[in-house]
C-alpha cells in the first residue's frame, strides 16, 4: 500500500506556498524564492572562487543528495500519511518546507519530475562533472521483515533512483535502500551493486533498523565483500520524524558493521542528540562524542568516515564545526555532502550566524546569501569551502569523494 499525496491536498499546500512569496518577495527568509541557477552577477564574487581553489569538479560527488515526490510520476514515490495530516501539524508543515525547497511547482502530475528537473539544474549550474549521489529510500519494515506502508515517512523505490541515474548520468548516482530484514536482502543488494548503486542508505530510527542485531550479519558481509559503503543516519532523526525509535541511530551500534569489514559512513558525523553510552550503561552522551569516540579507534580508520552534510544547520551547535575543522587528522575521512533539499529550506542555515560565531568571513555573508536563492547546492558547497576556525579548513580531499565511491 502507498500513500500519495491527494489533489485537494496538493491544491491546499500550494496555495499556501504560493501565496507567501508574494508576501516576502522583498527579503525572503523563510520562503525559496527559486530563482534562476544562472550566477551572472556572481561570477566574480571572490568567495565563489575560493570555494573552487584546488578542487577538480570531476571528482566532487555530493554524496547526500534525496530524492523526493508524491508519486505522481508512476515512478513509486510515496509519502507517509503522517505527513499528510493537519493533525501532525509539524511533519505536515516539513512536507511543505520540503516542497519549497525542492522548487516542485504547478498542478498536480509534474511534482516528482520537477523535483528532479530543478535537482539536475542546480548540479549543472555548477562546474562541469560535479555530480548528486542521489537517494533511494525503502519502506518502515516491522520485526517480520514486511513493509509498513503506514508507518513510512516516505519511499523511494530503488528503481525510480536507478532510473534517474541511468537517465542524466552527467549529474547523477545512485544509492539504493534496502531493509537487511527483508528476506530478500542480500539478493537486493547484489541487484542493485550489479545495477552501478555506488553505496546503500540507511535511516535506521525512520526506518525500524538496529544496526547492532545479529539479524544484519548477512547483510553486513555482502556489504563488505561488495565493498559498497553504508551510509546511516545517527544522532537525532528532525527531518524523518514520527518514530518512538531514537535509540537505533546510535553511534555505538554501527560497531558490528565495522567489525564485519563494511566501509561506514556516519551520515552528519552524528552531530546532533544524544545517545545511551553503551560502554557505560545508564549514562548518555552527545552523539557527536560517541562518533568522536569511534573515529578514535585506530583498527576502525580505514573503515569509519563521517559526512558533513547538515553540520551548518542552526541546530547544530558552533563547536561540532570547530572540532571537525581543527581535527585535520579525521580530515581524510571525511566526505562532503548538502542533505538536498534542505538547504534550500532559508531559516535552516543562517551565514550571518556562523559570522558572528567567527566560523565565516562576515564580508562572505551577503554574496553566499544570494547564491543560496539562485542555487543551494551550490551554496552548501561555497559555505563549506569557506568555513575557517584558528586558520584551519576543510582541505579539498573532503569534497573530493568520487574516488571513495569508485573505490569497490
Amino acid at each position: 500500500m502507498k500513500t500519495n499525496l491527494s489533489r485537494r491536498g496538493f491544491l491546499g499546500a500550494a496555495t499556501l506556498l504560493a501565496a507567501l512569496p508574494g508576501y516576502l518577495a522583498c527579503k525572503p527568509f523563510l520562503v525559496n524564492p527559486c530563482r534562476d541557477p544562472a550566477l551572472d552577477g556572481l561570477m566574480d564574487s571572490p568567495w565563489l572562487t575560493r570555494a573552487w581553489e584546488g578542487l577538480d569538479p570531476a571528482q566532487v560527488w555530493d554524496c547526500h543528495v534525496h530524492l523526493a515526490g508524491i508519486g505522481d510520476s508512476g515512478g513509486g514515490l510515496a509519502v507517509g500519511r503522517r505527513l499528510l495530516s493537519l493533525w501532525h501539524p509539524v511533519l505536515y508543515s516539513q512536507r511543505l518546507f520540503y516542497l519549497n525547497a525542492g522548487c516542485v511547482s504547478g498542478m498536480p502530475g509534474t511534482v516528482d519530475e520537477n523535483y528532479v528537473r530543478r535537482l539536475a539544474l542546480l548540479v549543472r549550474g555548477m562546474p562541469a562533472g560535479v555530480k548528486a549521489l542521489v537517494f533511494a529510500f525503502d519502506w518502515f519494515h516491522d520485526d517480520n521483515g514486511l513493509p509498513a506502508a503506514d508507518r513510512s515517512t516516505f519511499h523511494v523505490p530503488g528503481d525510480y533512483a536507478r532510473r534517474m541515474a541511468a537517465e542524466q548520468p552527467d549529474v547523477f548516482e545512485w544509492a539504493a535502500s534496502i531493509h537487511p530484514y527483508r528476506s530478500d536482502a542480500v539478493d537486493q543488494l547484489e541487484a542493485a551493486a550489479a545495477q552501478g548503486a555506488k553505496a546503500v542508505k540507511w535511516l535506521p530510527a525512520a526506518q525500524n533498523i538496529d544496526p547492532a542485531s545479529k539479524r544484519c550479519d548477512a547483510f553486513f558481509a555482502a556489504l563488505a565483500r561488495l565493498r559498497l559503503p553504508l551510509i546511516s543516519h545517527c544522532g537525532a532523526e528532525k527531518a524523518a520524524q514520527g518514530t518512538s525509535m531514537e535509540h537505533l541511530g546510535n553511534p555505538l551500534k554501527l560497531r558490528r558493521a565495522l567489525d564485519a569489514g563494511v566501509r561506514v559512513i556516519v551520515a552528519h558525523c552524528a552531530s546532533i542528540g544524544r545517545d545511551e553510552d553503551l560502554d557505560a550503561p545508564g549514562k548518555k552522551r552527545t552523539s557527536f562524542e560517541l562518533f568522536a569516540r569511534l573515529m578514535d579507534r585506530p583498527e576502525w580508520q580505514g573503515r569509519l568516515f563521517g559526512d558533513i552534510s547538515a553540520i551548518a544547520l542552526r541546530n547544530r551547535k558552533p563547536s561540532v564545526i570547530r572540532t571537525l575543522l581543527a581535527r585535520d587528522d579525521w580530515h581524510g575521512r571525511l566526505l562532503n555532502g548538502s542533505d538536498y533539499p534542505l538547504p534550500g529550506i532559508l531559516p535552516l542555515t543562517s551565514p550571518a550566524a556562523l559570522a558572528a560565531d567567527g566560523l565565516l568571513p562576515k564580508e562572505a555573508v551577503a554574496d553566499l546569501e544570494v547564491l543560496r536563492q539562485h542555487n543551494p547546492l551550490y551554496f552548501d558547497l561555497a559555505l563549506k569551502r569557506n568555513l575557517r576556525w584558528q586558520g584551519k579548513s576543510f582541505p579539498a580531499k573532503v569534497f573530493e569523494t568520487r574516488a571513495f565511491f569508485e573505490a569497490i
